[in-house]
């Protein structure tokens, strides 16, 4: 088996750049997994592994070949690499590379009744996590990041979102091939927004539906605002007019799965 332990060894120096730049990710089509828990949840998504990387004084080889239950290359690695390549204070000691997946429109496999949701624009890695985690925890058929401010296979949200990168069907467009794909699979959309709204438990999510999420601070573009079935608002009693947008995707997705009667 292969060992590294040196920081500076040029593979490792690519990995490192991995977990670092975007532009690292896209040029190689490959990123970072960490922990055994979210390389589990990768296979289970079908992402393909290229290497799996392991500090053998956390983590034995027997351990990650019951875990993988496939042939894929192992590499020991020092201490010294570890802490180079880990993201997380505190792993269990393995780290994957990772192909990337294409995240097309036209990959998504939804059912006769889909539950969708939309982020439009959303700029904050750990906001990303933490909706993933929330249309994982509600098995929402499927996600699609419109206009996209940051790479997908960021380790901020790999790593808050617990793996739910890998547990959720995800694909990401522009605003203008969103809303045309909707329309097309005959989808009802509804857009999160101050302007022109009803409350959102006034709706009837129990067709086909996407809920639509933008960011806290310019809200949903125009587009999603003129083209969506019905704009829905969150009254609220205190003194500001919005909440943090993973709140605000949690409140809505769960009143569309209660209607359904989960």
């Amino acid at each position: 088996m292969k060992q590294i332990t040196s920081a500076q060894n040029p593979f490792i120096k690519s990995l490192v750049l991995l977990q670092e730049k975007a532009k690292a990710r896209k040029q190689s089509g490959t990123f970072l997994i960490e922990g055994q828990r979210e390389i589990e949840l990768a296979l289970k998504g079908n992402y393909e592994l290229e290497t799996i990387l392991f500090l053998p004084e956390l983590v034995s080889e027997s351990q990650i070949k019951k875990m993988t239950h496939e042939a894929i290359p192992l590499i020991e690695i020092s201490k010294e690499v570890y802490q180079k390549l880990a993201y997380r204070d505190t792993t269990e000691g393995v780290l994957a590379v990772a192909k990337v997946k294409t995240l097309a429109l036209s990959d998504l496999k939804l059912p006769e009744n889909p539950l969708i949701v939309v982020m439009e624009a959303i700029e904050k890695p750990g906001n990303i996590g933490a909706m993933l985690r929330t249309c994982d925890a509600a098995k929402v058929d499927a996600v699609i990041i419109a206009n996209p401010k940051t790479d997908l296979y960021n380790p901020n949200i790999v790593r808050s979102s617990v793996g739910c990168l890998f547990t959720n069907q995800i694909a990401t467009a522009s605003t203008e091939d969103a809303i045309a794909y909707l329309v097309k699979n005959h989808i009802h959309f509804y857009s999160a927004t101050l302007q022109n709204s009803t409350p959102y438990h006034t709706q009837d999510y129990t067709l086909p539906t996407a809920l639509v999420v933008g960011t806290e601070a310019t809200g949903l573009s125009q587009l999603w605002r003129e083209k969506a079935t019905q704009n829905i608002i969150i009254p609220m009693q205190g003194e500001i007019d919005s909440m943090n947008v993973s709140v605000a995707a949690a409140i809505l997705i769960f009143e569309a799965k209660r209607q359904r009667g989960f």
